[in-house]
């Protein structure tokens, strides 16, 4: 007989997770439940949409129900999971129809997701406020972008998500305002080094930013968005774009399975939530830190992939061989003309996680001396952070207006095996000057933090 297996939600976790499923069990029955219409949306993609970069707004997602054509798959889309029952092994689930019914499971993999937070002051509710995630979203954005009676596009949110909102913003021909509460655009990811050179970018390229923010009101005419209003100032907003952070999909579980103060699901080494059989994946968990050795909300598609693959592996296990390893928490972005990528913690997110750490920050060019100043021989940065006293590393940024991210993939392992920066220092990386210099650019980086001469 066939084993059931339910996964709550369509998006990177659960798509991986039937992909591992099926490669690896014959006797398996898999139901996928998403609440949402559309299967599924890849909302990283949101920005190449709204620039006109993809194929269609249909073609930007993980799959779609028909993806997998097996017959032991069932992809039901509309289908909004309210409650585990433990004691019997079954999950409630409502369809739009109003119909609720209850499914078996023997193993079920919770891929919950989160949801973008909408601010909790007035005018919310006003017409042309939105959010962005999710395909709806992004067709009102897009078509907000061509309207030629929308003059000011204000967005809050100075993280990744604003960042997007505010380059398409632009390149769209809009005035667009960047507001946030934090002291810097992309003050969480990056440490002040590397976030300076991108708030020059952003005023550069027409981004009134403005820091420091408290949001208070939206105010608006006739049901419609006019001001964004502050405790220090009022800004004209045609459109609005809430881009302040996320909230986990998890309040239907709260009583049966264990979550942090802010609904964020807890696991231990295995994945296993406090619910015998269930487990917990995605941007909805506390994900195990290598460099921070706790647990923290790391919401990123490739954390999601890594736990969705592990699960699969060792589902039908009564004990796993070998627990979760990890993972680093790395991820890229461009911000117009520049480049950066980073992994593991920086000095905003190492507080958080009560880990003392030494940064350092390194200034070079990408090729020797005797290429010429200009595109093929740019200006690049490298951020290290480190304990004081082993010298371990424990996370790491590149930047430049060449695309050099693919650097930090090399940072990445560094971070994730433990190394030190003598390690990195030593690391036997190929020169060719088409490309670098002769010791490697993170090679530079780490004998530069070990405060050696420069090259």
């Amino acid at each position: 007989m066939s084993k059931k297996v339910i996964i709550v939600g369509a998006s990177h976790g659960g798509h991986e997770a039937i992909r591992e499923l099926l490669n690896r069990y014959n006797d398996i029955d898999i139901t996928l439940f998403e609440s949402g219409d559309f299967i599924s949306f890849m909302s990283c993609g949101m920005e190449l949409y709204l620039e006109n970069k993809v194929t269609n707004v249909n073609d930007v997602r993980n799959f779609g129900p028909d993806t997998f054509t097996e017959p032991n798959v069932h992809v039901l889309n509309n289908h909004t999971v309210t409650k585990i029952n433990s004691d019997k092994k079954t999950v409630t689930v409502k369809d739009n129809n109003g119909q609720v019914k209850d499914y078996p499971y023997d193993k079920l993999i919770l891929s919950s997701g989160v949801t973008p937070n909408s601010l909790p002051v007035r005018g919310t509710d006003l017409e042309n406020v939105y959010l962005m995630r999710g395909k709806d979203w992004a067709t009102k954005i897009k078509s907000k972008l061509t309207d030629p009676s929308v003059k000011n596009m204000t967005i809050i949110g100075a993280g990744y998500i604003g960042i997007e909102a505010a380059e398409a913003s632009v390149k769209a021909g809009k005035h667009v305002t960047l507001l946030d509460m934090i002291d810097r655009p992309l003050g969480t990811y990056l440490d002040k080094d590397m976030t300076d050179i991108l708030n020059k970018e952003l005023t550069d390229k027409g981004v009134d930013v403005e820091m420091g923010q408290a949001i208070t009101e939206f105010e608006g005419k006739d049901g419609k968005v006019t001001a964004v209003k502050t405790k220090t100032n009022e800004f004209p907003s045609d459109v609005v774009i809430q881009a302040a952070g996320v909230k986990a999909n998890t309040s239907w579980m709260k009583g049966t399975v264990d979550l942090d103060n802010r609904g964020w699901m807890k696991t231990n080494e295995y994945l296993q939530t406090n619910v015998p059989d269930v487990y917990a994946i995605g941007d909805a968990t506390l994900a195990y830190s290598i460099p921070a050795e706790s647990h923290m909300p790391i919401a990123l598609a490739t954390v999601a992939r890594r736990e969705a693959r592990y699960v699969s592996k060792h589902l039908f296990e009564k004990k796993p061989d070998v627990p979760f390893k990890g993972v680093v928490g790395s991820s890229a972005l461009s911000v117009f003309d520049y480049h950066f990528a980073q992994s593991g913690l920086n000095s905003t997110t190492a507080k958080r996680a009560g880990v003392n750490i030494k940064t350092s920050f390194y200034e070079d060019r990408l090729r020797p001396p005797y290429v010429p100043v200009g595109k093929d021989n740019p200006k690049v940065y490298v951020y290290l952070a480190y304990k004081p006293d082993s010298h371990q590393i424990v996370g790491g940024a590149v930047l430049s207006k060449y695309d050099i991210t693919a650097q930090d993939n090399a940072l990445s392992l560094a971070i994730s095996n433990k190394m030190h920066l003598e390690d990195l220092a030593d690391a036997d990386f190929f020169f060719q000057p088409g490309f670098d210099r002769q010791w490697s650019l993170l090679n530079l980086a780490a004998q530069h933090a070990l405060g050696e001469s420069k090259f």
